[in-house]
């Protein structure tokens, strides 16, 4: 007997972008609170995880995140990712405000989750629910410190560089005409990406290259407590910048990719992936 395939269209693909970004946003946020929080009522402080361990449950988490929704939506996960598929490969443009909005909804369904999970934690640890742990829902400029001395456009510009860098790798991970990642790896390769961005990029801004993962959890903090949620710890309002920073950065990333690479690339069928092409004479 055939296997009877039902198709839901756009709601299937905005029902999958919705539990992707959710994925990514279990593992992404809970990982700050565990570290952050629960790392705040261990002794020594902090010995519950350190800034590794938040790079890579991110990382794991996009991973995860794509594995969920890649079939049916392409797996975004990431308004900046769908601005600059509409930009550069074709992405209907009809379809950009609705993933966003799934996407975002996704992250905050999430973060509601890690906040009510961890009610307890972060209330012995900040019972105020202030700037001390608002982090863990969303980023502030230099991960909150004063000391560092990064305001909002400092914070501004690592998210344009950032997403730039994310987006360039993503297309030229899932280029076929260059030399994609074989047996279903790419959501694996793209999680180290964000693994390294974490890894290198995370001091001025927390890296959210991301509105739906920096909004969602911000709006979900600020309505079950945290009444700064909107500003950084300068008292300026701050949640514009994760999310105009990334989209612009993801344009930027397209532009580069196709400027130095994909305008070079040959447009006749690639080769299998894995297989890196002989030079031509």
């Amino acid at each position: 007997m055939a296997t009877r395939i039902r198709r839901f269209g756009l709601v299937g693909e905005l029902s999958a972008e919705f539990a992707g970004t959710m994925i990514l946003i279990l593992f992404g946020v809970a990982v700050v609170a565990q570290v952050v929080a629960g790392g705040a009522l261990t002794v020594p402080p902090g010995g519950l995880g350190n800034h590794d361990s938040i790079a890579w449950a991110w990382g794991l988490g996009v991973t995860m995140g794509v594995y969920v929704a890649a079939r049916l939506s392409g797996a975004h996960l990431n308004p900046a990712v769908t601005l600059t598929l509409a930009v550069f490969k074709g992405f209907p443009w009809k379809k950009v405000v609705p993933y966003a909005l799934a996407q975002t909804a996704g992250a905050f369904a999430a973060a509601l989750i890690v906040r009510w999970n961890y009610t307890e934690v972060l209330g012995k640890a900040d019972p105020g629910h202030t700037i001390k742990t608002q982090f863990v829902f969303s980023t502030l400029p230099g991960n909150g410190s004063i000391t560092a001395g990064v305001h909002e456009w400092g914070a501004f510009r690592d998210q344009v560089i950032g997403t730039a860098i994310l987006l360039m790798l993503i297309l030229a991970i899932t280029d076929l005409l260059n030399t994609p990642p074989g047996a279903n790896l790419a959501p694996f390769i793209i999680g180290l990406v964000v693994v390294a961005i974490g890894m290198a990029w995370g001091t001025d801004a927390g890296y959210a290259i991301n509105p739906a993962r920096d909004f969602g959890p911000r709006l979900a903090s600020y309505i079950t407590g945290y009444s700064t949620a909107w500003r950084d710890q300068w008292g300026n309002l701050y949640f514009w910048v994760p999310i105009a920073g990334p989209l612009i950065g993801g344009i930027v990333g397209g532009c580069v990719y196709k400027f130095f690479i994909g305008q070079y690339l040959p447009t006749a069928e690639p080769e299998p992936p894995g297989r890196v092409p002989a030079r031509e004479a």
